[in-house]
C-alpha cells in the first residue's frame, strides 16, 4: 500500500466514501487537507443542499470528515485526551530537570564551557550513559509528538472544520464512550463490507468559509484526472 498503509486501513477509507455516498453526499476525496488545521483527513464528503428550498442564491450544502482508525494503538495516537497529556508532559519535564541537576553534580566535565559562571553554563547530556535519563527523553519527545501533533480527535471538534465528524474503525477499535464529544461512530461489518453507524455525530454547523473551503478540496483531487480525460 503507498505509504506503508495497511489494506485495513484503504478499505475503511473506500467504505467511508460508500456510506457517505448512500446518505446524499455526492461529492468525495480521499486524503485531503483540513480547512483551519494543519492535519490530513482520511476520507471527506459533501452533500448539496435542495436548492429549490431556498430564495435567492442557493445555500452551501453539508460537509463530512471521516478518520479511519484499523488498529487500536492508531487510535490511541490520534485519541489522547489534550489535558492529560499536557500534565504528563509537564510532569516528565520537570522531573528530566530535577535529573539534569542532580547529573551535573556528579558530572562536571557535561558543561560545554559557553560561560564564566557554570550555574549558567548549558550541559550536553547526548553523550551520557544513564539508562533513566534515556528513557525520560523517549517519553518527553512522545508525549509532545502525542500533545502537538497527534491530538487530532480533540482539537476537530473545536475547529469545527465540517458540519460532521466520524471516526471509522475495525471492530473492537474503540469503545464509543471513549470518543470526544460531537464524533460519530460507523464500524465495519466484516461480512458486508459497509459500516455501521453506532453513534451519531453532533452536527457542529460549520463556518461557510470551511465548507466552501471543503469543497473546493474536494474539487482539486479530481482536477488531474479531468486533465488527463481532456488531453
Amino acid at each position: 500500500m503507498p505509504g506503508g498503509e495497511s489494506q485495513t486501513h484503504l478499505d475503511l477509507k473506500r467504505a467511508a466514501l460508500r456510506w457517505a455516498y448512500e446518505q446524499g453526499y455526492r461529492s468525495g476525496a480521499l486524503e485531503v487537507r483540513i480547512p483551519a488545521s494543519n492535519y490530513r483527513a482520511d476520507a471527506v464528503a459533501y452533500r448539496p443542499a435542495d436548492a429549490r428550498a431556498a430564495d435567492g442564491p442557493a445555500p452551501l450544502g453539508r460537509t463530512a470528515i471521516f478518520e479511519c482508525k484499523a488498529s487500536r494503538p492508531d487510535y490511541l495516537r490520534d485519541g489522547a485526551p489534550e489535558a492529560a497529556t499536557r500534565d504528563a508532559l509537564r510532569r516528565s519535564r520537570e522531573r528530566l530537570a530535577k535529573l539534569e541537576r542532580n547529573l551535573a553534580v556528579h558530572h562536571p566535565d557535561l558543561r560545554l564551557g559557553e560561560t564564566l559562571f557554570p550555574e549558567y553554563d548549558r550541559r550536553d547530556f547526548t553523550g551520557l550513559t544513564h539508562e533513566g535519563h534515556r528513557k525520560l527523553v523517549a517519553e518527553i519527545a512522545l508525549l509532545e509528538r502525542r500533545l502537538h501533533a497527534r491530538t487530532k480527535f480533540a482539537r476537530l471538534a473545536r475547529y469545527r472544520p465540517a458540519d460532521a465528524l466520524y471516526a471509522v474503525a475495525a471492530p473492537g477499535v474503540l469503545d464509543p464512550a471513549e470518543l470526544p464529544l460531537a464524533w460519530g461512530l460507523l464500524v465495519l461489518d466484516p461480512g458486508s463490507g459497509g459500516l455501521e453507524l453506532q453513534l451519531r455525530p453532533t452536527l457542529l454547523d460549520a463556518p461557510a468559509r470551511h465548507r466552501l473551503d471543503l469543497l473546493q478540496r474536494i474539487a482539486a483531487k479530481a482536477a488531474p484526472w479531468m486533465r488527463a480525460a481532456a488531453d
